[in-house]
């Protein structure tokens, strides 16, 4: 059984620059600047699939170039697309990084919530995927009662949630995992501890270069670091590399101490390529780093 994914992708245009600019009138020289494929939903789609796990992505395109653009990059026999085509266009990014990988996103062409949108084809993907990750797009809020009436664990991102934000709430109370950075959220441990509280099996939260915290249903806690990245190319995507290798942990029945490390190492692996999922990513490849890979912190 595979596993459906709803919500996120884009086409982002990368702008690597030594330091973000000073906010006056200036000609800039980047470092280097280039298309890509983008979004949450894309990122999960390719690092799953590279770990040879089926996926079935749900997603908004327009009828212009930057959606061809979408499916072809997505052409993958782990991948099936469900794309609802509307008039708005697709969603476009520009994304200003520094030195650093630290990331300044302009939305040029934002996702939309189109009034109806078809979801039958996700119906049927849903009664043939082990679970559905439900990505904090608005479009995306009616397929969270897909899942449930499914039957089907709902996994969500929060990304850089501050604690507060009224548009995760449905995705937080409908989730059973969470996955969330702590960014914007100072006191990460008391909203994990809290969601535990109220019913989810795991809430993980990222920290970029300083690793990830897991705490479970039991309240055991679990302090992954960061695996080393001596290649630092492009950090967008990250968050979703890490989320596509404990998944796949997670599915194969891995303790999840384990599902942290292949998180880490996927993540690392993903921030030194130009892509949302290091060509060079394979099952093989995560199992490998588990030799001599960082101690994790009970």
């Amino acid at each position: 059984m595979g596993i459906t994914v709803i919500g996120g992708a884009s086409v982002d245009t990368i702008i690597q620059l030594d330091t973000f600019p000073e906010p006056t009138p200036q000609t800039i020289w980047p470092r280097a600047g280039y298309r890509s494929l983008g979004s949450t939903g894309a990122g999960k789609a390719l690092n799953l699939a590279a770990l040879d796990i089926p996926v079935t992505l749900h997603t908004l395109l327009g009828r212009d170039a930057e959606g061809q653009f979408i499916r072809d990059a997505l052409q993958h026999r782990n991948i099936t697309l469900l794309a609802e085509e509307t008039d708005a266009g697709t969603e476009q990014h520009v994304n200003l990084m520094d030195a650093n990988g630290d990331r300044i996103s302009l939305f040029v062409n934002p996702s939309t919530e189109p009034d109806a949108i078809d979801w039958r084809d996700v119906r049927t993907a849903l009664a043939h995927s082990e679970l559905a990750v439900i990505n904090i797009l608005a479009y995306a809020r009616p397929a969270l009662e897909l899942a449930r009436a499914a039957g089907k664990p709902i996994w969500t991102d929060l990304h850089d949630y501050d604690g507060k934000n009224s548009h995760h709430q449905p995705f937080v109370d409908a989730a059973e995992v969470v996955f969330l950075s702590s960014d914007k959220l100072p006191d990460y441990r008391h909203f994990m501890q809290q969601q535990i509280h109220k019913g989810k099996s795991l809430v993980v939260c990222t920290h970029g270069s300083c690793g990830a915290t897991l705490i479970d249903s039991h309240g055991q806690w679990i302090e992954q670091p960061a695996f080393p990245a001596p290649n630092i190319e492009d950090t967008n995507g990250a968050g979703d590399a890490f989320f596509s290798g404990f998944l796949y942990g997670y599915l194969d029945r891995q303790p999840l101490a384990t599902c942290m490390k292949l998180g880490a190492a996927c993540g690392a692996l993903c921030v030194g390529a130009r892509s949302l999922a290091a060509p060079t990513l394979s099952r093989e490849y995560l199992q490998s780093r588990l030799t001599g890979a960082p101690t994790s912190l009970d």
